[in-house]
This record gives C-alpha cells, sequence and structure tokens, in this order.
C-alpha cells in the first residue's frame, strides 16, 4: 500500500473513532471523549518530530497531517455540537498538561546518578528536545484552535450556506499558519529539512479537504439533532466565551446589564428600586414609575420570528433610552415590559414624559424593514412616604392594563389633583 492510501486510511479510522467516542457523549459523559484527545497529543508531537514518510511532493508526517489536523477539526466539531465553553476545557487542559509535563521532566536533571537497566539507557537530551516541541506545539494548539473557530464564525457572515466550504477554508487557513510555525520550530530542534514544509503543507490541504467532507458528513447524517449552520455571532462575544466567558458573565451580573437590549435588568431592578423611591420621598420629591409594555409583541414574534423580535426590542430601548432625562433609570423588567423610574417628576410631569416615550416609539423607524412596534404605558407617583416598590408596580401595572384595554398605544396615568 503506498504512503498517501496509508495516510488516507489512517485519517479516516482517527476521524471516525473520535466521533464514535463524541457521539456517545450523551450515555458516557464528554469525559471519555477529553481522556483520548489528551493521550493522543504526545505521540502526535513525537512522530510530528521523528517520523516521515517520504512522497513525491515531499516529506510527510502522519502526526502533523493526519493526527494534528484531525485534532482541530474535532475541535470544531464540539464546538458546533456544543458550545465554546465546552471546547474551552480540552484546549486549556492540554496547554497544563503538557506544560505541567515539561516541568517534571526537567526536575528529573536534579537527579545526581541515574539507575541503568541493561540494554537501556535514558536519553534526557531527546526528552529536553522532545519538552521544547511539546510546549511549541501545544501553544499552537490553543491559538489553531480559537483562531478556528473565530475563523469558522467570521466566514459564517458570508457563506453561511455552504458548510462544506465555510469548514474548509475554516481549516485550510490555520493549518497554513500552523505548518509554517511547527516547521519552523522543528527546523530549529532536529534540522528538519525544506522539503517538510511544502510537502506538509501540500498534505495538510489535503487532509483540511478530506476532514471536511467527513465532518459535514457526520453533522448531516449522523448527528442531526440541533442546527448544524447557526447564524453568525459578533467575534468578540465568541472569543470572550472562548478565554474568560466566566469573568464576563459575572461581571454582566454584577453591572445587572440585559445582554439584549443593553438596559439594566430586573435583578438590577430589584436591587435598587426600593433605595431610589426612598431616596426622592427622603429628599422630599416626588418619584413615578413607568410601566411600558410593546404592544401585539407576540405577534411580531409570530409573524416575523424571534430574531425580529428581539431587534424590535432593542430598537424599543434604544428609543426609550434616548427620550428619558440623565437621571431616569430604564430597566428591562421581562419579556417586553420595561419599567422606568424618574425622580423628582410630579403626576403632570410624568404623563407627559411618558406620552413622549409613547410617541416617540410610535416614530421610530426600526431595523427589520415592515415592522412597526408602539407601547402602552401605565404611570404612578408617589409624593410622600413610606411607599414600596410593589404598591407601586401594582399601580402602575394596572393603569398600563386600563391602557391595553382602551386600545393600546397610550398612555394612563393618575389624574392630576
Amino acid at each position: 500500500m503506498t504512503g498517501a492510501l496509508l495516510l488516507i486510511l489512517q485519517a479516516v479510522i482517527y476521524f471516525v473513532t473520535m466521533a464514535a467516542v463524541f457521539r456517545s457523549r450523551h450515555q458516557f459523559g464528554i469525559g471519555i471523549f477529553v481522556c483520548v484527545l489528551g493521550v493522543m497529543h504526545f505521540l502526535e508531537t513525537y512522530l510530528a518530530a521523528v517520523f516521515f514518510v517520504q512522497l513525491p511532493f515531499g516529506l510527510i508526517s502522519p502526526g502533523s497531517t493526519v493526527m494534528f489536523s484531525g485534532k482541530l477539526m474535532i475541535f470544531l466539531l464540539l464546538y458546533i455540537k456544543e458550545d465554546a465553553e465546552t471546547v474551552r476545557q480540552p484546549i486549556y487542559g492540554l496547554l497544563v498538561g503538557n506544560c505541567l509535563m515539561v516541568v517534571l521532566a526537567l526536575i528529573l536533571r536534579l537527579y545526581s546518578s541515574v539507575a541503568e537497566l541493561p540494554g537501556y539507557r535514558p536519553n534526557l537530551t531527546f526528552l529536553d528536545d522532545m519538552g521544547i516541541l511539546m510546549i511549541w506545539g501545544t501553544a499552537l494548539l490553543f491559538f489553531d484552535s480559537i483562531a478556528l473557530i473565530l475563523i469558522y464564525e467570521k466566514l459564517g457572515q458570508r457563506i453561511a450556506n455552504t458548510l462544506l466550504k465555510r469548514i474548509f477554508l475554516s481549516a485550510a487557513i490555520v493549518l497554513t499558519f500552523d505548518q509554517l510555525m511547527f516547521f519552523i520550530g522543528l527546523h530549529l530542534v532536529s534540522g528538519v529539512p525544506i522539503s517538510a514544509l511544502y510537502g506538509g503543507w501540500i498534505a495538510k490541504m489535503a487532509a483540511a479537504a478530506l476532514y471536511s467532507a467527513l465532518l459535514v458528513g457526520y453533522l448531516r447524517y449522523v448527528e442531526t439533532n440541533k442546527p448544524t449552520l447557526a447564524g453568525p455571532e459578533p467575534l468578540l462575544q465568541v472569543f470572550d466565551r472562548l478565554t474568560f466567558r466566566h469573568r464576563y458573565e459575572d461581571l454582566l451580573q454584577k453591572t445587572g446589564k440585559d445582554m439584549l437590549t443593553g438596559t439594566s435588568d430586573r435583578g438590577q431592578f430589584e436591587a435598587v428600586a426600593q433605595s431610589l423611591i426612598d431616596q426622592a420621598l427622603a429628599d422630599r420629591k416626588p418619584v413615578s414609575l413607568l410601566m411600558i409594555d410593546i404592544d401585539h409583541f407576540k405577534n411580531i414574534n409570530d409573524q416575523h420570528g424571534h430574531v425580529t423580535g428581539d431587534n424590535v426590542l432593542k430598537d424599543v430601548a434604544r428609543s426609550l433610552g434616548s427620550s428619558l432625562r440623565s437621571g431616569d433609570r430604564l430597566f428591562r423588567y421581562g419579556g417586553e415590559e420595561f419599567v422606568a423610574i424618574c425622580h423628582d417628576l410630579d403626576r403632570a410631569d410624568a404623563a407627559t414624559l411618558a406620552e413622549r416615550l409613547r410617541a416617540n416609539v410610535e416614530a421610530t423607524t426600526f431595523v427589520e424593514p415592515g415592522v412597526r412596534a408602539t407601547v402602552s404605558i401605565g404611570v404612578t407617583t408617589a409624593d410622600a412616604g413610606p411607599v414600596s416598590t410593589e404598591q407601586m408596580i401594582r399601580d402602575a401595572d394596572a393603569r398600563l392594563y386600563s391602557a391595553k384595554r382602551l386600545g393600546r398605544n397610550r398612555v394612563e396615568s393618575a389624574p392630576v389633583a
């Protein structure tokens, strides 16, 4: 059997085995899959450093061409079928594990005398060289994996309807970079000739094509329980999830921001609303609460889809925020409802502000073509305390539903004395 056919056979066996282990995660957990990835990494680096096959177009290493390329594609499969936080786990695990291995190997040099067994002699020079390549290869794997996912998402903004092309181009770009960078390290450590650079690149492009076809086949015919071609995500959001998602989400939670609209969220409202009301009344100033609801929002979702509905929510939030005064606080209360707390507004001024909010939303040009939206608003005002947040919400909510019953796209507030 020729060298090329052997490489193809290895690639098919590698992918089928890894895909089968990945498929079994629902029965046995993701841990088995991650362990198999980790076990293979040393063999990949070892073969990439010392084992080459001579083909007509150059030197080829199965470790680099078949196993490393295959691992990158498996990472992409994990990202597509799970999420960025899941794929982050083996990436970071390999980085930490290989760094630990090199540190422990360096400690071996502290032994002044090593027992020699008949026919065996520890080769610490080889261990040093392998350590360098392990660190270099793992660092490249860390970068390559993140870059592969980011490029995959970026290409999805232009060719999202061609999954095979999207996967292949992502892999080809990353593997080209990886081949150049790993060859530099390999050449400096072991003097591998230049034919390994261009020969390995040609082989990796072929591997990218083969693995892309296998991956698309798996996604279309084996594991089809979830959509495999999601819409593109913002690259910064993907990068946050791959690198410091927990810290990012913790920050969002602490700042109390609603991730969709950018307004303060329900949790922040519950945390600060009572103190805002109490402070205004302690200063002997009126405080008003506006309960705002998007009219017929369910119909927007049903007729145009939830993506359109999300865009309407964002447009309405922007309109409300730009119409409020600098000291007013806007919260997304839940679903299509918003709440505004406004200091130093009596009943008449609060009704005037609410009418301005209503008119501005009605006049808003929405991002989604042909979509219109209006809001109904219930207003309540407190002039003296103590007044609870719950009581103000009940009063405003009652007036909101009165506005709904009277035809929507209107403001209802208490009569001005």
